[in-house]
């Protein structure tokens, strides 16, 4: 689930939220309003120790095991 960075159109305030599905229902957690905007983000990687494949292999970088329960 991406994380999504909002800005309340009411209060001005700035907080991300982790949302699911396409039309998610987000609304400030300062003041509850609905009239809110998306902000534009950039995504950022860094000291990856190495790349995410989806030919076999582990099912996550942190362990070998390719059904980790603390990750799937």
């Amino acid at each position: 689930m991406p994380v999504y960075e909002y800005k309340c159109n009411d209060c001005n305030e700035n907080f991300e939220k982790l949302v699911s599905g396409a039309n998610p229902d987000v609304s400030c957690p300062k003041c509850s309003s609905k009239n809110i905007t998306k902000k534009f983000s950039l995504f950022g990687m860094s000291g990856v120790e190495k790349p995410v494949t989806s030919a076999g292999g582990s099912g996550c970088s942190s362990c070998t095991s390719s059904k980790c329960k603390s990750c799937h």
